[in-house]
């Protein structure tokens, strides 16, 4: 499975876990507007870090969190240097 699919999946998931509404999920979607809240996003986090082994908020001090979703497959896609 892609890293692009885990994260779908995960979203899809805890969104309906939490009983929370997603907004479609396009690379151009605000995450502020994705329809998670903030717990959502931590267990998104805690849960790919599960998934990947990595959590690349920890793994430079030059990362920014993703403004979009297309902004955190792709951190996520990103290789670890």
């Amino acid at each position: 499975m892609s890293t692009r699919s885990k994260i779908i999946q995960a979203i899809e998931e805890i969104a309906a876990a939490q009983k929370k509404t997603l907004a479609p999920l396009t690379d151009d979607l605000a995450l502020t507007n994705s329809g998670l809240d903030s717990l959502c996003f931590a267990l998104l986090v805690a849960r790919l870090e599960d998934e990947t082994g990595r959590d690349p908020f920890s793994e430079s001090d030059e990362v920014s969190f993703p403004v979009t979703l297309g902004e955190l497959i792709a951190l996520y896609e990103h290789e670890h240097a």
